[in-house]
């Protein structure tokens, strides 16, 4: 008996989704910084350790389906390195206490993700 296959979109268009979502994870840093600063007491829930660790999670699944679909469609296991690098730091970030650091890392993390995306969506052309 034959499995249910999920419709799942072409490598490409993963990848602009994880492009996005990882835009929106700098807006989430950044403003989530500026709030704190202006609004200290509104700003508290953006911060939670929560909406990180799900945001990770999601970035996590996003891109192995990206990025392990990129590697079947073209071979090159250097976007896929390159964006588990991204994770990574992102990951190693979430360890870190909720102050200049962690947004840094965090950004950097998500910029070499982007990065890993972008290659792989280069790639499948």
């Amino acid at each position: 008996m034959a499995g249910i296959a999920l419709p799942l979109p072409r490598g490409n268009a993963l990848d602009r989704l994880a492009i996005s979502v990882s835009a929106l994870c700098v807006v989430h840093c950044l403003a989530s910084a500026v709030l704190l600063a202006l609004l200290s007491s509104v700003a508290q829930p953006f911060l939670h350790e929560s909406v990180h660790e799900i945001g990770l999670g999601l970035a996590m699944l996003l891109g192995a389906f990206a990025l392990g679909r990129g590697v079947l469609d073209h071979g090159y296991m250097m976007p896929a390195a390159i964006g588990s690098l991204g994770l990574g730091i992102m990951g190693g970030a979430l360890t870190l206490p909720h102050d200049s650091g962690e947004i840094v890392w965090t950004l950097v993390g998500v910029a070499v993700l982007a990065l890993g995306h972008d290659l792989n969506r280069r790639a499948v052309i």
